[in-house]
């Protein structure tokens, strides 16, 4: 066309590529300060654990991992693998229902029991404790309302075990199963059971083959939150376990406070770390890193 400007070939992808990289770099700087935040007050926290977990006053050492051989030590570990494994499953067996029967109500019905499951999490959590030991205690209100309703004869012990303990970390982390299994629910279109349906296929038959697979990812999301977050339980265990439950949290915090020992502390936290990893890469490898984070 006569006046126009010639068309160089390849011009306007070089044009677009400088573009992109001019982008990435801004968007790079706009990220550094929260980099930097990260990074001092989370990696370097990490280095120096690891740096303490292998080192005593005669330098480098294995002592520290050595020593979590011990019976007591070993004893601990099984004691905090049993409870996060029990408080996942009956928070799996509670959160899906609800999450499901949240999922398919309507809007404000939904709204209404999203506060609900939310209600316990604005509480503080020494508020919940206690108030589960006041439920739970050999005069508690459960006891006491069994044993007027004749049907216990003696108080049952509910409270400073296992069994208390499990109850107050089930109440604890339900929701952090019910959300994310929710935020799943809500994104699966109905028209993929209708579908369904109008091939044969009966409720049962839809929700097993069509809709709890594509539950799955907020599931195995909801596992790793609950699983990872019981891992480390402090101040549930101390409270209701009265003494008697002995986790690998409460263990770090003995070797600091009485024992003032950081490296066999820091062991132990290290420890901690890599299963915690150790549970995300092989749920990333089961089911998918995208489809935990929700990027299919």
């Amino acid at each position: 066309m006569p006046g126009a400007d010639p068309v160089v070939p390849g011009l306007n992808e070089r044009a677009l590529a400088a573009a992109g990289r001019r982008e990435r770099t801004a968007l790079a700087a706009l990220a550094l300060p929260g980099m930097a935040i990260i990074t001092v007050i989370a990696l370097l926290p990490i280095v120096w654990l690891f740096w303490m977990s292998f080192r005593n006053s005669a330098g480098f050492t294995l002592e520290h991992y050595l020593r979590l051989l011990h019976p007591n030590y070993l004893l601990t570990l099984k004691t905090t693998f049993e409870l996060s494994f029990l408080v996942t499953g009956i928070c799996m067996l509670l959160g899906y229902p609800l999450a499901y029967l949240t999922a398919q109500a309507g809007r404000r019905a939904a709204a209404l029991l999203i506060v609900l499951i939310l209600f316990p999490v604005w509480t503080s959590l020494l508020v919940r404790c206690y108030a589960w030991l006041v439920l739970l205690q050999r005069r508690g209100l459960i006891n006491s309302w069994l044993i007027d309703a004749g049907i216990i004869d003696a108080p049952l012990r509910l409270v400073h075990n296992f069994t208390g303990t499990a109850i107050g970390m089930v109440h604890i982390m339900l929701p952090f199963m019910v959300l994310p299994l929710y935020a799943t629910m809500r994104s699966i279109s109905p028209d993929y059971v209708r579908a369904a349906a109008n091939l044969g296929a009966s409720p049962m038959q839809a929700f097993r083959q069509v809709y709890l697979p594509l539950s799955v990812p907020g599931l195995v999301a909801g596992v790793i939150i609950v699983f990872v977050l019981c891992l480390g339980f402090y101040v549930t265990p101390a409270l209701l376990g009265g003494g008697n439950v002995m986790m690998w949290s409460m263990q770090i915090e003995r070797n600091v406070t009485y024992h003032s020992d950081w490296g066999a502390a820091s062991a132990l936290g290290v420890v901690l770390l890599v299963v915690a990893l150790g549970i995300l890469w092989m749920f990333g490898r089961i089911v998918g890193f995208d489809r935990i984070v929700g990027a299919k």
